[in-house]
């Protein structure tokens, strides 16, 4: 019984640690751009064993990342970004009942017990605050355990750091494409310009490209991906700054 107790202190007190060390690395952020992100890293190993390593990745402070890029990540991704406080609790469950709608869809079509469903699309419902905690920290994995160490992370987030100290991080550490992270890197690589020269509508495709940004790259001249973009410059004027 005392060993089982001595296991579970020791537990306790790693995952203490743990919490205490994301910590202080995110007050670390509040002076320090960091280098590079868990997704980054794990992104770079595998293209690195792969195949030839293609990286592209350039920092670029908040005041020179154009408007445009900001009012329309926000207008795509999370549209009261300035509001919440790292979760916006009605899309999640919004995104919960779509869930569980497909699910229920999926079941329902199978054509028999032995055959299992095909898994449906799962919808996310992240915030900006949420899609930053993952990437920085965690691995790629859906799990419980690494959903409710993401909440942990995202409101140390919203503690320790500013709005707008978070979308800076965010839009320079953000994937948009094989081995292309960042605002700047995406805006040489699809556009052959800086980001501070993005017009609205290629601030919109970029955007848009987010939640699948491998894919999208493939299929550059998706007809999706031109009307959606066409759809979120209409929004990008609600779309509120921090």
């Amino acid at each position: 019984m005392k060993a089982l107790l001595r296991w579970a202190l020791l537990i306790v007190c790693a995952g203490v640690a743990l919490q205490l060390f994301f910590i202080a690395r995110i007050v670390l952020m509040i002076a320090v751009d960091p280098q590079s992100t868990a997704f980054q890293r794990s992104e770079a190993w595998r293209l690195a064993t792969t195949k030839e390593l293609r990286w592209r990745a350039q920092w670029v402070d908040y005041e020179r990342l154009p408007d445009n890029l900001k009012r329309a990540i926000i207008a795509s991704e999370d549209g009261s970004f300035v509001n919440h406080d790292g979760v916006d609790w009605e899309a999640l469950e919004k995104a919960w009942q779509k869930n569980a709608r497909a699910q229920a869809q999926a079941t329902r079509r199978a054509p028999s017990a032995r055959a299992p469903a095909k898994a449906p699309k799962v919808v996310g419902g992240s915030t900006i605050t949420q899609q930053l905690a993952k990437n920085l920290f965690l691995s790629g994995e859906r799990t419980l355990l690494r959903k409710g160490q993401e909440f942990i992370l995202t409101f140390a987030l919203e503690t320790v750091l500013s709005k707008r100290r978070i979308l800076e991080i965010y839009l320079n550490s953000v994937e948009w494409g094989e081995g292309v992270f960042g605002a700047e890197a995406a805006a040489q690589h699809y556009f052959r310009k800086p980001a501070a020269r993005l017009s609205a509508y290629e601030a919109a495709r970029l955007a848009v490209m987010l939640p699948r940004p491998k894919y999208f790259e493939r299929v550059a001249q998706s007809g999706y991906l031109a009307s959606r973009a066409a759809t979120i410059v209409a929004r990008m004027g609600d779309a509120e700054l921090p």
